[in-house]
């Protein structure tokens, strides 16, 4: 059923509800109304309800966490709009920042510096204007609709959020389906190849795929497509010093090696000469 508006509380804003809404107006585009809802407001399903209402019942689309007991696990109005759409799972492997926010919403910045292993100033470092102003000005609005910049902002925000989620997942079932591992050198490295259809930036799945395959501790180097041309491009995988892609820097057909050593593009296709630029660079 689809919704014709997100209701949130008035007053301060805060990191969960600006996502949780900005999650729902980027697969909606309806208007944010901040103020307490109504009895109503709980029992219409066209109303999502969010972060406030001290009820979860997602079949109303009301997405409150308040009223959970406090030995239950942390949770945010996100998690439970996330849970709603079926890619909280996803999410929380995925997005490494969602569990700190959670933490970060229900315990404080005290219990989730302690649970982080910090201090709690280090939390303060991490803030920039970005986080301040968009909460800031979230704060001071009473309705967002299609239009108003800081609802174009957080549209662009939840949308991103979602294809994310969904398009990462495809990239690793991608990789899975045709990476192959090689040794080269006593070193395995991760190659990608380039197919026919491939789906946009397929790189951007290999370290979660090496991760859920076990294979993130043992894989020393990637090859994968090169999005600029048709070559590839080759880098250390976790910055593992046993290769120094400048030490390929002067071969024909690598046009370039950065500087540091830990990437280099080359226009190579063959397999065997990709092997053979990895060998060179082997430290």
């Amino acid at each position: 059923m689809a919704i014709r508006q997100i209701l949130t509380h008035p007053g301060s804003a805060h990191k969960d509800e600006f996502l949780a809404c900005a999650v729902l107006a980027g697969l909606h585009g309806v208007p944010i109304v901040r103020r307490e809802p109504t009895a109503d407001d709980l029992e219409d399903a066209q109303t999502a309800v969010v972060d406030v209402g001290g009820e979860h019942v997602p079949a109303k689309r009301n997405f409150d966490h308040h009223q959970f007991p406090v030995e239950a696990p942390p949770c945010c109005a996100l998690s439970l709009v996330l849970m709603d759409l079926g890619v909280y799972d996803d999410a929380r492997s995925f997005c490494d920042w969602l569990e700190t926010a959670e933490r970060f919403d229900v315990t404080g910045p005290n219990a989730t510096a302690a649970w982080l292993g910090v201090d709690r100033d280090v939390l303060a470092r991490l803030i920039s204007p970005v986080d301040v102003t968009l909460l800031r000005r979230f704060a001071k609005c009473s309705r967002l609709e299609s239009g108003d910049p800081l609802y174009e902002v957080m549209r662009w925000i939840g949308a991103d959020l979602v294809e994310f989620l969904h398009t990462l997942r495809e990239r690793i079932l991608f990789v899975g389906q045709h990476a192959e591992v090689w040794e080269v050198e006593g070193l395995k490295v991760l190659f990608l190849p380039r197919t026919e259809p491939m789906p946009a930036e397929p790189s951007a799945g290999i370290g979660r795929y090496l991760e859920e395959a076990g294979l993130e501790s043992e894989v020393a180097a990637l090859v994968y497509p090169d999005r600029r041309s048709t070559g590839y491009g080759l880098s250390r995988h976790n910055d593992d010093p046993r290769f120094d892609f400048t030490q390929i820097d002067g071969e024909e057909d690598v046009h370039f090696a950065h500087a540091r050593g830990f990437v280099a593009k080359s226009t190579a296709v063959d397999p065997d000469r990709i092997r053979q630029l990895l060998a060179l660079a082997k430290v």
